[in-house]
C-alpha cells in the first residue's frame, strides 16, 4: 500500500456507508430523498467477482455482457436531476446491473426498465426479488423504442449515450415530464442532458460532461 493511501478494507459497514454518502455529497448529490434511497440500496449487491471489494468507491465498474455499473455520484446526480415524485411512473433504458432501477423504485410509484441483454435482465430481476422491490418491471427488448404499451411516462432515464435524444422516447414523455440522458458521440466526451416536455415542445438543459456506453439498437445475442 502506498504511504498516505487510506486502507478501507478494515472499515465496518457503518464507516463504509458514511464514506460513501460523504463522497456523494461532495460531488453535488444533495437531495435528501436521493441520498436516503442510495443509503438503503447496497451497491455491493450489484457488483460481482473481482471488483466486489471496490463497490463503495466512486467509480464505474465492469459488469456482465461488457457493460458497466455507473459511478455512484453520476447515478445520484442523474436521479437528482430526474426529480422523481412518489406518484411517478418511470422508464429506464439500460437496466445494466439493476442498481439505478432499485434506487428509483424507492422514489417512484412504478419503474419499468429495459435492457438489450437478456442475462442482465435475468440477474437484475433476481436481485429485485431478493430486495423485495415489487414495483419494478424489467424486460429484455430494444430500448431505443421505449415501452409504448406503458407510455406515457412521468420520467425517463437513459443510461447509454445516443447522438440525439431518441424520438420514440421523447414521444413517450408526459407533458411536464422530465428525461435525463447522456448525449454525444461514443468516442468523445458526452453531455448529460435534462429534457423537459412543455406545451411549446422540449426544453434542453446541459448538466455536466459524462461518459457512458453507446445506446445500441436491437437485442443482444446473449
Amino acid at each position: 500500500m502506498m504511504q498516505g493511501t487510506p486502507d478501507h478494507h478494515d472499515e465496518g459497514p457503518a464507516e463504509r456507508k458514511m464514506r460513501f454518502l460523504f463522497a456523494l455529497r461532495s460531488r453535488g448529490v444533495t437531495d435528501a430523498r436521493v441520498l436516503t434511497a442510495m443509503e438503503r440500496i447496497d451497491r455491493g449487491l450489484f457488483v460481482r467477482g473481482i471488483f466486489a471489494d471496490r463497490a463503495y468507491e466512486d467509480m464505474p465498474l465492469p459488469i456482465s455482457c461488457g457493460q458497466t455499473i455507473s459511478q455512484p455520484s453520476v447515478v445520484g446526480l442523474m436521479t437528482q436531476a430526474l426529480n422523481v415524485q412518489p406518484r411517478d411512473v418511470v422508464l429506464e433504458i439500460g437496466t445494466g446491473s439493476g442498481y439505478q432501477a432499485a434506487i428509483l423504485s424507492l422514489l417512484a410509484r412504478r419503474v419499468y426498465t429495459i435492457d438489450r441483454h437478456r442475462r442482465l435482465v435475468r440477474e437484475a430481476v433476481e436481485l429485485f426479488r431478493d430486495l423485495n422491490l415489487p414495483n419494478i418491471t424489467a424486460v429484455a427488448r430494444d430500448g431505443s423504442f421505449g415501452w409504448p404499451e406503458q407510455a406515457p411516462f412521468d420520467r425517463i432515464i437513459v443510461t447509454a449515450a445516443a447522438e440525439d435524444p431518441p424520438g420514440p422516447l421523447l414521444a413517450q414523455l408526459k407533458l411536464g415530464g422530465i428525461m435525463v440522458l447522456p448525449v454525444g458521440q461514443s468516442d468523445t466526451v458526452q453531455s448529460l442532458i435534462k429534457v423537459t416536455r412543455t406545451e411549446r415542445g422540449f426544453d434542453y438543459e446541459e448538466l455536466r460532461p459524462v461518459r457512458f456506453v453507446p445506446l445500441v439498437e436491437g437485442l443482444a445475442s446473449d
